[in-house]
């Protein structure tokens, strides 16, 4: 199908950035939704920096103004806003039951044909699916922080997700200079199924004073040649979104391998979720 039209669902970090993404492509017209104007509003502007910041100091030169690819995104804070989109990806918090009174809306909003991109860590595709009329056009598109820099994204083949959409979604994707790899549905897909085991452990780590954050971090780029070490990246991507995460997949699969770490909990609690909130397992 042709797709023109990009509705992105959540204004917070991942959804700004696949929106600012999208946008820059060049190819399509963004329509960017979120529950508050404050979010869009700070998001809008978020992504002016980030493309007045990569003009000046990357490499590969825009292909047009911030101001055009700007011009390129209308926000609301209405789901019907959504009603011409061809094409949907939704960004909203790893929580099922907000998850699902999205779907059930945008179902009855945008045309029938018109494919729901899942981004979820965690969420089981099928499920989403389920709830919709259009369960063959539902898929997963898991976008990867940041967005811009990341060029893979891990796409979820639900139980019905027909071929069809799958083109169409590797397609989008190939016109944001990004490779989708498919996987099977299951609980945390592959990505997150390992990673957040892994973010969570390390938690118990600092947790039971085996070493520090610091030290576990250094350790993983230092051995294993990583960019980043796992307490980094829990930080990275938000420690609510970790526990949020473990927490599906502890549900999901009733194994206590995915239990999460007290002090990931405590955490969240006080508020300390990383990058986003300026500290987590480091101050930003």
């Amino acid at each position: 199908m042709s797709i023109r039209t990009v509705g992105v669902i959540g204004a917070g970090t991942i959804g700004r950035s696949v929106a600012q993404s999208l946008a820059q492509a060049g190819a399509y017209e963004v329509v960017l939704v979120d529950i508050a104007q404050s979010q869009l509003d700070g998001a809008l502007k978020q992504m002016e920096r980030e493309l007045r910041f990569q003009k000046v100091f990357s490499a590969q030169e825009l292909e047009s103004s911030p101001e055009t690819i700007l011009s390129r995104i209308t926000t609301g804070t209405e789901l019907a806003k959504l009603a011409d989109a061809d094409f949907i990806v939704e960004n909203v918090t790893e929580n099922w039951d907000i998850k699902r009174a999205v779907y059930e809306e945008i179902d009855t909003v945008c045309r029938p044909g018109v494919i729901f991109g899942v981004n979820t860590s965690a969420v089981p595709i099928t499920r989403v699916a389920s709830v919709t009329s259009r369960p063959a056009e539902v898929l997963g598109m898991h976008f990867m922080n940041p967005v811009p820099l990341i060029g893979t994204v891990e796409v979820v083949r639900g139980h019905f997700t027909s071929d069809a959409t799958l083109d169409t979604a590797l397609h989008l994707l190939k016109n944001l200079d990004k490779e989708g790899i498919v996987v099977q549905d299951s609980p945390g897909f592959i990505t997150n199924r390992v990673l957040m085991l892994t973010i969570n452990e390390a938690i118990y780590c600092v947790q039971d004073q085996v070493a520090t954050a610091s030290q576990i971090d250094r350790m993983f780029k230092g051995c294993f040649s990583h960019k980043m070490g796992p307490l980094e990246t829990g930080d990275l991507i938000g420690l609510d979104t970790i526990l949020n995460s473990i927490n599906v997949l502890y549900d999901s699969f009733k194994d206590s391998k995915y239990r999460p770490a007290p002090l990931l909990q405590k955490m969240v609690d006080a508020g300390l979720l990383g990058r986003k909130s300026g500290q987590g397992f480091y101050v930003y």
